[in-house]
């Protein structure tokens, strides 16, 4: 065996340099793992767009050598893209049991299966050659969390999965030290860590905190509560109920995803929903206010979610009253600051009392601040490293955490999607890169909207749309009819009449410059057309809007 062939070859394909879209192929000879298929939102540029998922071309390529695909979690940002990932590659899918019932759940909505479920309990080993993979507790804002330690013929690869060191997390089930710290003493050869927090200072605070804060303000308010965070985070909607429960309110989940979590999550154990606390939407009106909690989606003020259409007015059965204090239990992702504003602004505007500062203590993050992620680098002490799960800045911060643990900057390796770092017996390097980016994903549509059609749209958006439209006479050449034009979102056609006449007046010209050049090809024209048509509005009213030329022959 060459020595080539005995390397590790490590292949992020999603999660770096970005929040979401997580996604790690490893690959040993013809043997691949894959850890984690998530999706990201969507940001402000891509108009339109309603996911954004890993480019897996690398995958479909090799798909004949891929083992299984292994999950840390169900959050979204880390198995979003299965639906799209399994019409491509059916492998076995392994994960924990609460993780495997919410991508089931999922996979159904997309009419997928079957697919090769393999429910694994913390510190199961598993056997798929060459690799044994075991999986062992950390803490996060979602039951059911692992990490993973994947031992390779070269050595142990570990990834910590979102993780942060909560001494009294919502379900009790604190990070499995002991396993991290025997990890460590075997020696993990490379070890990828969670990022998202590497810029803050300090410890992240326990989800406990939140309990008590609840605590406080349910004891405080007369009408009704109304607490909105990621339908995904179970402790956060647990921790709503139990509360809810110790002051005599009834609670009801608003929002379709977050109905569906809390239903699986209590089938699968992993709620405790005492009997008669959930009522249905329709039945809110028949308790008085200081009676119920409502529970529901929409702390990103999606423009669509159940927060956002209450504060607008738009609920079927929920609508703001005065006394009611909403809780936004959640800190906004990166580029949703202005949703999130607006909605907390509505809400105001409707007479609720909104808590939504972070320093009241109503949400906390599930994710290691960096004295935590120190410990964790301490008790591993891996050879080389590997920042993952953040964007740019925060893995910059993170290696230089670990640069200063005393790990030597030249094993450390802050990468990108697709580059391929190689790990042989003696040296870690940066060899290579296969195809990595985004797949957007529009209605039905996936990967059919690229850069031309989001410049379109950004035109569209920006400077509106002019079409033209000319018949012209297939024998003769002449115009019969037109030119008409319509205009949407450029210019008021009443207001603007002169304006209209004049671009009637340049494609006319246009079109004598074709005929006396006895052009005939229909390119041409439209160019001309363009062209003409487009210097004219720009210099008359400094915009630009698409000029679409429809040439009809009768």
């Amino acid at each position: 065996m060459s020595d080539a062939d005995s390397r590790l070859k490590i292949i992020p394909l999603g999660g770096l340099g970005e929040i979401g879209k997580n996604m790690m192929a490893i690959r040993y000879q013809d043997s691949i793992l894959v850890i984690d298929a998530g999706l990201m939102f969507p940001e402000e540029e891509l108009l339109g767009i309603d996911i954004v998922i890993p480019d897996i071309s690398y995958l479909i390529e090799n798909k004949d050598k891929i083992k299984a695909i292994l999950l840390t979690h169900g959050h979204e940002d880390h198995v979003g893209a299965l639906p799209y990932v399994l019409k491509e590659i059916n492998v076995p899918l392994y994960g924990s049991k609460l993780t495997l019932g919410l991508v089931e759940e999922k996979l159904k909505e997309h009419n997928l299966g079957p697919i090769n479920f393999h429910v694994v309990r913390p510190r199961e080993i598993i056997k798929l050659e060459p690799f044994d993979i075991e999986f062992f507790r950390v803490s996060h804002s979602i039951p059911d969390c692992m990490g993973i330690a994947v031992h390779t013929p070269l050595g142990i690869i570990l990834h910590t999965g979102d993780i942060k060191l909560d001494q009294t997390p919502g379900d009790g089930e604190v990070v499995d030290f002991r396993k991290l710290a025997e990890l460590g003493e075997k020696g993990v050869l490379v070890m990828f860590g969670d990022s998202t927090n590497a810029d803050k200072s300090g410890f992240t605070m326990s989800e406990k905190v939140v309990g008590n804060t609840f605590d406080d303000l349910f004891g405080k308010c007369e009408g009704r509560i109304i607490v909105t965070t990621f339908a995904s985070n179970v402790h956060r909607i647990q921790q709503v109920i139990t509360t809810a429960h110790r002051f005599g309110r009834k609670v009801a989940i608003v929002g379709r995803s977050m109905v569906n979590n809390v239903r699986i999550s209590n089938q699968l154990g992993y709620m405790n929903v005492p009997e008669g606390i959930l009522i249905e939407m329709a039945d809110i009106g028949k308790y008085s206010a200081n009676q119920v909690v409502i529970a529901t989606t929409g702390s990103q003020g999606e423009p669509m979610s159940a927060l956002t259409r209450i504060a607008t007015s738009d609920h079927r059965w929920v609508s703001i009253e005065p006394g009611d204090t909403v809780i936004i239990s959640a800190t906004p992702i990166p580029g949703n600051e202005k949703l999130v504003a607006k909605t907390v602004d509505l809400l105001f505007r409707q007479g609720a009392e909104v808590i939504y500062e972070k320093s009241v203590g109503v949400h906390v993050s599930g994710h290691a601040s960096q004295e935590e992620l120190k410990i964790l680098l301490n008790l591993i002490r891996p050879r080389y490293f590997v920042p993952v799960h953040g964007e740019y800045r925060h893995l910059m911060k993170h290696a230089k955490l670990a640069e200063s643990l005393g790990i030597p900057r030249s094993n450390i390796f802050v990468a990108e999607n697709g580059q391929v770092i190689e790990v042989g017996k003696k040296k870690a390097v940066i060899a290579g890169k296969v195809a990595a980016g985004k797949i957007l994903v529009d209605g039905l549509g996936v990967g059919d909207v690229g850069n031309i059609v989001l410049r379109d749209r950004k035109q569209l958006s920006q400077d509106g749309i002019m079409i033209v439209v000319v018949t012209i006479n297939k024998e003769s050449g002449e115009v019969v009819a037109g030119p008409d034009i319509v205009s949407r979102g450029f210019v008021y056609v009443r207001e603007s009449e002169e304006l209209m006449e004049r671009a009637r007046d340049k494609v006319n010209e246009a079109l004598q410059i074709c005929s006396k050049k006895n052009v005939s090809e229909w390119a041409v024209i439209k160019s001309q057309v363009r062209e003409k048509l487009g210097k004219h509005l720009y210099e008359r009213t400094g915009r630009r809007p698409m000029i679409l030329p429809i040439i009809v022959e009768v």
